[in-house]
């Protein structure tokens, strides 16, 4: 009886975990001053346990280049040298997390700048040269820390991650945003009913990009093969979807693709099984 007793427990907080959204933010809107404080603000007015996720490609390129260091791309991925490691870790670990953590303090949210080292959160292994391609200090990630993660935000600290991760060697790695939102989303889906929401510039992924309101409202896998055969996803949507629907076979209950503006999740892409 006792046994039963513990058991139909756990069933029922299974069923009845709390809610908790993972937001991912790209490049775009991070280096937009005006639309990366409305989404902060829309960030901060999420009810329940959250954590952001951030990019920031874009500035970390220019900054590059202001430096006359030249930034190299193969399939939408930076590749990453010595140098550009350094840029990365300062524009990323840096700049813009900690503006990011500012804004969030402003809103009244207890925010909290992290890196995949910092608390050993996010353990990654070096890319490993494949079809001729090295891209060189770049992270493919082995393990999400859940359980700490899980404790910060039970703390009242909600985490925002930089796009970097290590090897538990002394060695930092540039890891892509949308990855690591995906694979935290996932380590939080065995305590949590987790949403993953991807935000950009656009309302969706969208059936033509030359039309804002060509938004697809459901993708499924079968949808996302089909997409990708006939060319309506293409390019830096395609890892996007990959992630989100890897998120939705491991647990993680909900996963929008939508807007910096429209978080809440009334409007954009559903990426269903």
């Amino acid at each position: 009886m006792l046994t039963d007793h513990i058991n139909n427990q756990g069933s029922l907080k299974e069923i009845h975990r709390e809610p908790f959204t993972v937001v991912k933010v790209g490049g775009a809107v991070v280096e937009d001053e005006r639309r990366l404080k409305l989404l902060l603000d829309n960030f901060a007015s999420i009810p329940g346990r959250k954590i952001l996720v951030h990019g920031g490609g874009r500035k970390a390129t220019k900054i590059a280049a202001a430096l006359g260091i030249e930034s190299k791309m193969m399939n939408g991925r930076r590749i990453t040298d010595d140098a550009m490691l350094e840029i990365v870790t300062m524009v990323y670990g840096g700049l813009i997390n900690k503006n990011v953590v500012a804004y969030l303090q402003e809103s009244g949210i207890n925010a909290l700048g992290l890196t995949g080292a910092d608390m050993n959160v996010i353990r990654s292994h070096k890319r490993p040269v494949k079809d001729g391609i090295d891209f060189g200090l770049v992270g493919d990630i082995d393990e999400v820390n859940g359980e700490y993660l899980s404790r910060l935000v039970e703390m009242g600290v909600t985490p925002v991650m930089a796009p970097l991760t290590h090897d538990g060697r002394g060695q930092l790695l540039n890891t892509n945003a949308d990855t690591i939102a995906s694979e935290t989303a996932k380590a939080l889906a065995a305590h949590f009913d987790v949403t993953l929401v991807f935000t950009f510039e656009k309302n969706g992924v969208l059936r033509n990009p030359e039309d804002a309101e060509s938004v697809i409202p459901v993708i499924m896998r079968a949808d996302f093969d089909k997409y990708i055969a006939d060319g309506t996803i293409t390019d830096g949507m395609i890892p996007k979807i990959e992630n989100a629907l890897s998120a939705i076979d491991a647990g993680v209950s909900r996963v929008i693709i939508t807007k910096a503006e429209a978080m809440n999740g009334l409007h954009g892409t559903i990426i269903e099984k």
